[in-house]
């Protein structure tokens, strides 16, 4: 069985959807789980319940990312994994959308892994050693309807991920990148009560091979192998998890 013991693990968004799987299964794993999120109530609730710790973190706002990370190191001495699973969208077409929408979408969805990052990537290659995993989406893969903006973010994350694993290999580190396909989190629940969204993916659900949606516990095994030293000799990797319904050679 793979163990997480003493590994130290930030999960940006833990406090729901996939982010919530992560946390507890890593908990599961002896990782010491930091939960990074911007819902106090949530995260601290879930910290109690699975026994990880909170820290509220807007991972839009670099000086607050900044000082989550410090406190980690502080409190728990290092920093071995970081997983970016804090994301945001709404589906709409996309001249239906505005630049206010653009910003929102492109600071949560792709600066915050920006700056979660450069927050923790000084503390990896102090130790030489650490693991970043992002969660993008096979819309960054193959695009979506009604989500232009979310699938550029996805794809972003994708070649930044790329970049920074060809960059800081030398230091010990490994990034890869998890590509959901649709998964029932409280972010496709609110979708799904727009009427474009839900014939979307009602349309994505018809195609699925394996002839359902995915769940958060169906993410979270593949991000702790990741996390694991099973996985030490794998970097720059790009993995969908979508019951078929994406097959990216």
């Amino acid at each position: 069985m793979i163990s997480l013991k003493n590994k130290v693990v930030i999960v940006t968004g833990g406090a729901s959807g996939i982010g919530r799987a992560i946390s507890t299964l890593f908990v599961q794993l002896s990782a010491k789980v930091v939960i990074a999120d911007i819902n106090t109530k949530e995260g601290e609730n879930l910290s109690k319940e699975i026994n990880a710790l909170f820290e509220h973190t807007d991972i839009t706002q670099l000086e607050s990312v900044r000082e989550t990370t410090k406190k980690v190191k502080e409190k728990l001495g290092k920093i071995d994994v970081l997983v970016n699973s804090a994301g945001w969208d709404e589906i709409k077409p996309f001249l239906e959308t505005t630049p206010e929408f653009w910003e929102k979408v492109i600071s949560i969805n792709f600066k915050g892994v920006i700056n979660t990052t450069y927050c923790v990537l000084p503390y990896m290659i102090e130790a030489k050693n650490g693991v970043i995993i992002n969660i993008s989406s096979d819309a960054g893969r193959v695009g979506s309807s009604g989500e232009a903006v979310y699938s550029g973010c996805k794809a972003g994350i994708i070649g930044f991920s790329k970049a920074i694993a060809r960059e800081y290999a030398k230091d010990g580190i490994r990034v890869n990148i998890i590509c959901p396909g649709p998964t029932r989190t409280p972010l496709l629940e609110s979708i799904t009560k727009d009427q474009l969204g839900a014939k979307i993916i009602s349309a994505m659900e018809k195609y699925i091979p394996l002839g359902r949606l995915g769940s958060p516990e169906d993410i979270a095994p593949a991000v702790a192998f990741l996390a694991s030293d099973y996985a030490s000799y794998i970097t720059g990797q790009v993995i969908s998890i979508s019951g078929g319904l994406t097959m990216v050679g």
